[in-house]
Parts: C-alpha cells; structure tokens; sequence
C-alpha cells in the first residue's frame, strides 16, 4: 500500500526521529567514554574540568541545553568568524542531545568500570597479556553488562529527548504530529499515533539490547573460564 499525504508525512517524520536518536546514540557514546576518563583520570587540569562540565549539563533543564547550542553556537561562530553562519537544527540537535546523554551515561560507564574487580587486571598483568588487549578482551566485555541496564534507561530517555528538537525547525515525530493535528483537527487520532510509533521503536530496541547483552554474557562466561 502507497503511503501518501498526512500517513507519508509521519513515516518520513518517524525516520527523522529515528536517525536523530540514533546517531545522538553513538557520538553520545564516544563522548561518555571520554567524559568517563577524564572524571577519572589521576590529572587534575583534566578531571576537574571534565567534571564541572559534565556536572553544568546535568543541572541545565534538558530544553534550555537544545536552545543553548541551537542558538549560541551561531553567536560563537559570529564572535569568531565574523560571519553569520547558520547551524543546521539537525546537527545542533545531535550535538545538544549527545551531550546530554553523554553527561548522564558517564556517570553508568564510570561506574561500571569501577565495578569490575581489579584482580581481572592484575590476573592478566601476571600472565603477560598487553593491557590494551586485557582492557578490550577482558575488563570492556565485564562493564558492559554492569552499564548495560543503565545505559538501557538512558536510551529510552534519550528517545523520548528527540522531540525537543522540534522546538528548533526539525520536523520529527511530535512536530508532524502537531502539524497534522492542526490541519486536520484531529488531535486524538494522530497523536496517538505518535504515541504508538515511539512505542514501538521502544520494544525494537529493547529487543536489541537482550540480544547484545545475551553476548556480552557469553564472553563474560567465556573470559572468566579463561582467567580461572
């Protein structure tokens, strides 16, 4: 069946969303790991820092973070350049709920590598292994499944977080619901639909989640049999 009009209109939309969460997902990953290492580095210019920053994030209304960098950044690059250059929504989109999650999942990825026995490591000092290779092979795996469930909750905030950027000109989920619902005087109907549609990208990604950590208990398994 050919979608079209309003149906067409929210698939695209629902899309939209999908890719904002998504690859806020990822460079909010790479920044929580990086936030991590910094609150728990051994030097101070890089620790404090580090930790003021990610502490500023989380005390800010997750809204004002979006409106911040959507409308600041243009300020920034104005002081800067001398220019006007305008910043793709999207994109400042990405980078406002990257940093959000990241401020969040830093303090789960943190914690996770604390809980990792250190006898792990030294275990793995002691039979010679590279600690690069025991830190990917060994420690990483271990984390994972304590940061896992953690990190599950974050993400499903973080979904929900994307229909902030509506405020900002991007056209995702709940603002093509809004506009479908003042056009056709339907608010119920498609809004529900919203609804439905988030709910749904919800289950699949939780679906994933077991999957990967159904994984990372194998290996779990796996590396701790070895090191016994």
């Amino acid at each position: 069946m050919q979608l079209t009009g309003y149906s067409l209109g929210l698939v695209e939309a629902s899309w939209m969303t999908v890719q904002l969460a998504f690859v806020s997902l990822l460079v909010g990953l790479v920044l929580a790991v990086l936030f991590a290492g910094g609150e728990m580095s051994r030097h101070i210019a890089i620790k404090w820092p580090t930790t003021m920053f990610v502490t500023i994030v989380r005390g800010l209304p997750e809204i004002l973070v979006v409106l911040f960098i959507y409308f600041g950044s243009t300020q920034v690059l104005f002081m800067l350049t001398g220019d006007f250059v305008e910043v793709s929504p999207f994109i400042s989109g990405v980078i406002a709920l990257s940093l959000i999650f990241a401020s969040y999942a830093s303090q789960t990825i943190r914690g996770a590598l604390k809980a990792v026995s250190r006898g792990q490591r030294e275990a793995a000092t002691a039979l010679g292994i590279p600690q690069s290779y025991a830190f990917f092979r060994i420690v990483l795996p271990q984390a994972v499944r304590h940061a896992l469930p953690g990190l599950t909750n974050q993400w499903l905030v973080l979904l929900k977080d994307t229909a902030l950027v509506s405020l900002i000109g991007v056209t995702d989920l709940l603002k093509q619901a809004q506009l479908t619902s003042a056009a056709t005087h339907e608010a119920f109907t498609w809004y529900a639909t919203a609804a439905a549609i988030y709910l749904v990208i919800t289950l699949i990604t939780q679906k994933l989640v077991k999957v990967i950590d159904g994984k990372f208990s194998i290996q779990g398994l796996g590396n701790k049999g070895a090191m016994a």
